[in-house]
């Protein structure tokens, strides 16, 4: 299984069969604040839910289609980063992200980010990561802009969440940008 240290206290790991019940578990301690952004938290109300989605993680590694991996804190799975939609005829990709309330604050996710930002654009060659998020999740917003991100603009009602429809802002980064600020 790919474990890659962020630090002494801080690794990530692909999703595995052995991680469905501690991400059931943050999922279901963090509800109350993930469901205000995303849209699919109202739907996982069994552990079945979570073991879906682990091999549907695993089956979009094995196609090399993008990847999901845990950030463990201390041992404690603290959330979830990806690479998601791989498009290789292009070379670009997107980022996914969200953290479970208690480790919120920690820089676990800018850290995290940054090193899947440098393996998308270094390792593997891509031209092109972007980040969306909800325009009023600030704490969503402020990963992309710590690393330098480019904000190209708002997708209006992008997403249906429990209270609305929400716009979305685009950030985007180009290998030869990050090649000269990483």
């Amino acid at each position: 299984m790919f474990t890659y240290a962020l630090d002494e206290e801080t690794l990530l790991k692909l999703l595995a069969p052995e991680h469905v019940a501690p991400l059931f578990k943050l999922t279901n301690e963090s509800r109350k604040t993930l469901r205000k952004w995303l849209p699919w938290v109202d739907a996982v109300t069994d552990i079945k839910h979570t073991e879906s989605f682990v091999k549907g993680a695993m089956n979009q590694t094995a196609q090399n289609g993008g990847f999901t991996a845990g950030i463990w804190y201390r041992g404690d799975l603290a959330g979830i980063i990806g690479l998601h939609q791989i498009d290789w005829r292009n070379r670009t990709v997107s980022i996914g992200y969200w953290l479970g309330h208690r480790f919120e604050g920690k820089g676990l996710m800018t850290s995290a980010c940054r090193a899947l930002v440098d393996h998308a654009l270094v390792d593997m060659n891509l031209n092109r990561v972007e980040i969306r998020c909800a325009t009023h999740n600030e704490k969503s917003r402020a990963i992309p802009e710590r690393l330098h991100f480019i904000l190209e603009g708002v997708i209006r009602e992008a997403e249906k969440l429990p209270d609305g429809y929400v716009d979305h802002v685009v950030y985007g980064m180009l290998q030869r940008e990050w090649n000269l600020i990483r």
